[in-house]
């Protein structure tokens, strides 16, 4: 502990802090969720985009691209990824959303978007914060990202529309184009990729990789934090009204989510140690599996739904909840370490 930065040490009171502060500047300051809403890439707010971007360059700077070979070989890790991530993930909220939220529809259907977008953003700092495995991280968000413009529409259809009529339950109707899909992936997961990959390789040729890794990444380290903290107060100031004047409906919406998150991040974890993965990649399975990509989901549920209905609200309650939990989870990883013999 006495080796970390005061941001590291000290970074779930500054979690806390950042929502505070979001939800009041979010209920006093009148117009400021207009205003931070004015400018959209797509659907989603520019400074939501810019926090994104800022808190993934600095974790995709540090992977070492030259070691994603033995990840891609590691077929243990990847099938285990796309099961858990595109069987497992969307089928789990699909069921939890019917059991907890069969008379509202709306939130239902927002939920059911939620599990569908897999993660490809905030995952790699609560991967990096648990000491996971940045190689195994990124090869599986590049995955999550391919299957993600590839089956997001046929699955939105499968669990809104064909799913429910086999069951007798009320459907509902999603339609998203691939390319809309294809563009915030390339936004969010292209352009810190594209910048991290590009950092290491100038700099390594530049001054070496001693001088990459021991000078210029624990420079740019901080920026992830800084981001992650700036995205977060963003989020709960857009929606800070929204929160407080509807604490029963955030509620509601919130229990299936507690129950997906603790599911799923447990479900990785326990695999990742029953196919005999290092505590790394195990933890980097269970990151991945747990988190979504709530600014895909968001985006999708305001574009096909509106801002103001209740499958957005939705979206947006499932990033507020996901942070407190995947940070608890960051601990709850870190003090399962020592099921794998280590410590450190």
């Amino acid at each position: 502990m006495g080796a970390l930065s005061v941001l590291d040490r000290f970074l779930p009171v500054w979690i806390i802090v950042a929502m505070a502060a979001g939800l009041l500047l979010g209920r006093q300051v009148p117009g400021l969720d207009a205003a931070l809403d004015a400018v959209q890439i797509g659907q989603i707010s520019l400074p939501i985009a810019l926090g994104l971007l800022l808190m993934m360059y600095p974790v995709l700077a540090k992977v070492r691209y030259d070691r994603l070979g033995a990840v891609t070989g590691d077929r243990r890790l990847l099938v285990s990824s796309l099961l858990l991530n595109w069987v497992l993930g969307p089928a789990l909220m699909f069921a939890l959303a019917w059991i907890f939220l069969p008379d509202l529809p709306e939130y239902r259907t927002g939920l059911i978007i939620v599990g569908l977008a897999r993660c490809i953003a905030m995952v790699l700092i609560w991967n990096d914060l648990a000491c996971g495995n940045r190689e195994a991280a990124a090869v599986l968000v590049a995955l999550n990202s391919l299957f993600q413009v590839i089956t997001f529409g046929a699955l939105g259809w499968f669990y809104l529309q064909v799913l429910p009529g086999w069951l007798g339950l009320p459907q509902s109707a999603l339609e998203v184009s691939a390319f809309d899909i294809a563009f915030y992936v390339l936004v969010f997961l292209g352009i810190p990729l594209v910048a991290g990959y590009a950092s290491r390789k100038l700099g390594e040729r530049a001054r070496g990789r001693d001088w990459y890794e021991q000078r210029f990444l624990p420079r740019i380290s901080p920026i992830a934090l800084y981001g992650l903290l700036f995205t977060i107060a963003i989020l709960f100031a857009l929606q800070g009204h929204t929160i407080t004047s509807q604490p029963g409906d955030v509620a509601r919406i919130a229990l299936p989510l507690l129950a997906y998150f603790a599911l799923m991040w447990g479900g990785g974890f326990l695999t990742g140690r029953a196919i005999g993965l290092p505590y790394d990649k195990t933890t980097t399975l269970a990151f991945t599996a747990a988190g979504n990509n709530f600014e895909l989901a968001i985006a999708v549920a305001v574009g096909v739904f509106g801002v103001t209905s209740g499958q957005a609200l939705a979206g947006v309650v499932g990033p507020l909840i996901e942070v407190p939990v995947l940070v608890a989870l960051v601990y709850v990883s870190l003090a399962g370490r020592r099921l794998f013999g280590t410590s450190t």
